[in-house]
């Protein structure tokens, strides 16, 4: 960014003097060069001539003086260069994207919406919030799959998140396995915080895994583990076809172990969060937002270029015009 100041700026009060003396000027009047009983006879000839040029002449002086004082004050045009340093926060997302995510027990405004939806939403947000976060996504369903390394490209970020959907990979919920995925992308990371935000609606059914055993390996790692448990116990809305190709609406009981997902925040220092609508998980996200916030140092410098010059020159040149003006054209009498 290009920044225009002074670097004397206190001179710049000297530009009050300039018309201080054009007043002083006009109302004493120089030396006299001849002396007359009267002027009105010297007043009649050629007033209008020589008034105008006395003026112009007068003018280049206020004028170069004008100049004079701006360029003492060193007029400078600068660039400013900020960079920002982020102290290290390294966040794997690890999210659940079995087919009981279709669920329809969320809301995205005021229409319903399935539960991959929903968190889709709120991720995106809680990103967007964090630009100086190294965040990665890791999907699971049946078994683990990267969907995005750890990147300050959160543009990018998103639009892989965009593109999650159900049935990209055999059915079931490997939290175990996802754990160890996403701890795999953050053990040789020099972050200061390593995180693993962790969202599924289900128990563990997959994997070859155990989630506990991943939790201990991920406190061995130093990683922190955040749990959120998405979505209503028991009985919820699920999308069905039926024989006429029509979608229809069926409660389905969905398995959630709780106790489980407790049991992984607390063995890394973590936290167990349940949301069961859109805004409970809004709120959980920025919750963790507030716990883990990242450090950030800012670092600015300036390059500056003097323009003094380009004051100074043409000051010299009014100075230089009015001398040769009033000796040559505008002669004075002596």
């Amino acid at each position: 960014m290009r920044d225009f100041s002074f670097a004397n700026p206190w001179l710049l009060c000297l530009l009050l003097v300039v018309p201080l003396l054009s007043y002083l000027k006009g109302k004493f009047g120089g030396t006299a060069g001849v002396l007359f009983s009267t002027t009105a006879t010297l007043a009649k000839i050629g007033q209008r001539r020589r008034s105008r040029a006395g003026g112009i002449l007068a003018g280049l002086v206020y004028l170069s003086l004008g100049l004079f004082v701006i360029a003492l004050a060193r007029p400078q045009l600068g660039r400013v260069v900020t960079r920002v340093q982020a102290t290290g926060v390294d966040i794997m997302l690890a999210l659940d994207v079995s087919r009981s995510m279709l669920a329809e027990d969320f809301t995205i405004g005021n229409t319903r919406a399935n539960r991959i939806e929903a968190v889709k939403r709120v991720t995106e947000q809680f990103i967007r919030e964090r630009p100086n976060d190294r965040i990665g996504i890791v999907a699971f369903a049946g078994r683990p799959y990267l969907v995005s390394p750890l990147t300050l490209d959160h543009d990018w970020l998103i639009q892989n998140l965009d593109r999650l959907r159900i049935g990209l990979v055999e059915d079931g919920t490997a939290v175990g396995s996802a754990i160890a995925s996403a701890a795999n992308r953050l053990k040789d990371k020099e972050a200061k915080t390593k995180l693993i935000v962790l969202l599924t609606d289900g128990d563990n059914n997959a994997g070859k895994v155990m989630p506990l055993t991943a939790a201990e390996a991920a406190k061995t790692l130093g990683i922190r583990i955040y749990a959120i448990g998405a979505g209503t116990e028991g009985e919820a809305p699920f999308p069905m076809t039926n024989a006429f190709g029509r979608t229809v609406y069926r409660n389905v009981l969905v398995k959630f172990d709780e106790k489980v997902l407790q049991e992984i925040a607390t063995i890394t220092n973590g936290k167990f969060f349940r949301a069961t609508d859109t805004e409970s998980l809004k709120t959980i996200f920025g919750e963790i937002d507030k716990l883990e916030k990242s450090k950030v140092e800012v670092e600015k410098t300036a390059q500056y270029r003097d323009l003094f010059q380009w004051f100074l020159i043409p000051g010299l040149a009014c100075l230089l015009l009015e001398m040769l003006l009033s000796q040559t054209l505008w002669r004075r009498l002596p």
